[in-house]
């Protein structure tokens, strides 16, 4: 089953309909600081706990924070915390950076939020169900898809040791790349919008609509994302030319 995507082609689209911008000044320009995720794994990791999450924000110090959670599920997701102090939501759950550090920092620090995520829960389960059944329909292929994932776990292994400070580095993204390619190249163009490039194309175009939204602020934006869709990220933010691009590792202290 081969398909265009629907989603590539409503991006590239817009990219073509899209207005030039005034050049910004050097000193309006916005800072963006990508911070890489790893989700459930916050609870468990000693190096990258939730506390230092916080810790991480707290040093960054930003003014907007882009969150790993579809527009239409954030306010439903704000409005849990607020009543109760929980959040139940089921996509915003998944992402306790979220919901156990960064709603209680914003009671404090009120920095705004900016959703962009471009997930939704069809897409989600289609891809689920069309990775399981290429297992048995698909078994070369899928055979090589977790050959490179493995390959790339080892390397994320040896070169960080759970660092996170080495998380950040365009060597672990490198990594990445090029862990994701087989996936990319025999997986992508049978996953339609759920394709990695397409959905993570998708999420970068929400990034750069807030980016171009509040162009020459003189704001810092940090993004909370997943750690395998940064390199994808910063490729395209470091080709911006009203941006400056902060590694988050440039706020620790030595």
């Amino acid at each position: 089953m081969k398909r265009f995507s629907l989603l590539l082609v409503v991006i590239l689209l817009a990219g073509c309909a899209t207005t030039p911008l005034k050049p910004v000044a050097p000193e309006n320009r916005n800072e963006v600081v990508v911070m890489g995720m790893i989700h459930s794994q916050h609870k468990t990791s000693r190096q990258y706990s939730l506390k230092v999450v916080e810790q991480w924000i707290r040093a960054i110090n930003p003014d907007y924070i882009m969150v790993e959670i579809p527009p239409d599920r954030i306010d439903t997701a704000v409005e849990q915390f607020k009543q109760d102090g929980k959040v139940t939501e089921p996509r915003s759950v998944v992402f306790p950076e979220f919901t156990d550090v960064v709603l209680p920092l914003q009671r404090e620090m009120h920095f705004k939020l900016i959703p962009v995520s471009a997930w939704t829960a069809d897409l989600a389960r289609e891809r689920t169900a069309l990775l399981n059944y290429w297992q048995h329909t698909r078994p070369d292929d899928t055979a090589e898809v977790n050959a490179g994932k493995n390959r790339m776990f080892g390397r994320m292994r040896e070169l960080t040791g759970g660092d996170p400070r080495k998380m950040h580095t365009d060597e672990f993204d490198e990594i990445v790349k090029e862990g994701l390619e087989p996936y990319i190249r025999l997986f992508d163009p049978d996953l339609g919008d759920g394709g990695f490039t397409t959905i993570t194309a998708a999420h970068y175009r929400l990034i750069a609509d807030a980016l171009d939204e509040h162009r020459g602020e003189h704001k810092r934006f940090l993004v909370m994302f997943g750690s395998w869709h940064k390199w994808f990220f910063l490729e395209r933010l470091r080709k911006r030319d009203d941006i400056v691009v902060r590694n988050p590792t440039e706020f620790l202290d030595d």
